[in-house]
């Protein structure tokens, strides 16, 4: 088994005449969407010609595309594993957006790919390092849509305006939220052109959201994709609409898409989330849904205070300074009033009280199972 690095460098030589699209393409080029193109690939008010990787290469800035430190070795592979194939060698990007909000918390990025022979895919890039693109995932737990989730629709709905023909969309992580949220929400015309929606370890919507959106519009096209021990992509998700696979770390490692597997031309498919995983996601999710709309935003305001307490401006800062960034937590802490400090005790109650209640009912449930068994 290998990975999508291995995937390019053994199928780039095909055309998408000779191999169509298959879903490791979509999850490399998710992950291409990381890729800081700032000031190289045209945004999407530039009347500008698009670039190719070639001209990425040579560009006088080109090693700014990999300033995302996190995952720098391997996007490195992951450009130099396109550029050596013909696969996506003269494939072109367009249409390059990166907002980074503070005031409005809000972190959106994506860009389009024109494949050479091929459809256009849209991507949308996932939560970056910055400290409030994270935090704009947290809001995504109360409010819709969030800034992001505009954005997406606006994105769409304007550069499919641009090109002729059917496409993809998709999206890693919060990218993969924006995809499904275009896809429900573009101009008709626009979303009968899409083939295909994948959603790569991306958070779902609440059960309002899904109904007022309709969903089942596109329910059809979506693919979503989540590795054998998913946190990110089971908020707010049902075990009806997703595929597993396998990754070769544990835990929430398991969200770099850079340690899912690959045989052949496809993702190496697994039964279905580890047990104790997927327990895990339906409490979170049930305690979400329990919580008003004041106790979900206290919870996630406070959090937030807490982690920019660090003083540090992304989440590389905060991690490389970590000493630091702890005693301004345990200080912002400190400076939590009562009334937010109560509701946040009883908060975390009801959390270890719908955890209990679970354990309950399954430690029920297989004792009635043993019991029919007995009883056979």
């Amino acid at each position: 088994m290998g990975t999508v690095i291995s995937y390019l460098e053994k199928y780039g030589k095909y055309s998408f005449q000779e191999m169509p699209v298959t879903e490791v393409d979509s999850l490399a080029l998710c992950q291409l969407s990381y890729l800081k193109f700032d000031g190289m690939v045209p945004d999407i008010g530039e009347d500008r010609e698009a670039v190719t990787l070639a001209d990425l290469e040579t560009h006088p800035d080109f090693e700014k595309l990999f300033s995302d430190v996190r995952f720098e070795k391997e996007n490195r592979a992951l450009f130099a594993a396109m550029m050596k194939g013909r696969r996506f060698r003269e494939m072109k990007l367009n249409y390059y957006v990166n907002i980074v909000e503070e005031e409005w918390e809000t972190q959106f990025s994506a860009v389009t790919c024109f494949l050479e022979g091929g459809p256009a895919f849209v991507a949308y890039r996932g939560t970056d390092e910055t400290i409030v693109g994270w935090k704009e995932d947290f809001n995504m737990a109360f409010l819709s849509p969030v800034p992001g989730q505009e954005y997406s629709v606006r994105y769409l709905d304007r550069v499919a305006a641009g090109f002729s023909g059917d496409f993809y969309v998709g999206g890693h992580s919060k990218g993969g939220n924006f995809a499904v949220y275009s896809a429900m929400n573009c101009r008709e015309d626009v979303r009968e052109r899409i083939l295909q929606v994948y959603s790569m370890d991306g958070p779902g919507f609440r059960p309002e959201v899904l109904s007022r959106c309709d969903y089942e519009r596109i329910a059809g096209k979506v693919t979503k994709i989540l590795p054998h021990s998913s946190l990110v992509g089971m908020i707010f998700e049902s075990d009806m609409y997703f595929q597993v696979v396998k990754s070769s770390t544990f835990g929430l490692l398991q969200h770099d898409p850079y340690t899912w597997q690959v045989a052949s031309n496809h993702l190496v498919r697994v039964k279905g989330l580890y047990e104790r995983r997927k327990n895990m996601d339906n409490t979170l999710n049930q305690w979400i849904l329990s919580l008003n709309e004041q106790q979900l935003r206290t919870f996630v305001d406070t959090l937030y205070q807490v982690v920019t307490a660090s003083q540090a401006r992304n989440l590389i800062d905060f991690t490389a300074e970590w000493k630091k960034s702890m005693n301004g937590i345990i200080t912002a802490l400190k400076e939590v009033d009562e009334e937010t400090r109560e509701m946040l005790r009883e908060m975390t109650a009801s959390l270890f009280e719908i955890a209990r209640d679970n354990r309950r009912k399954q430690a029920a449930s297989r004792k009635e199972a043993v019991r029919h068994l007995l009883t056979k």
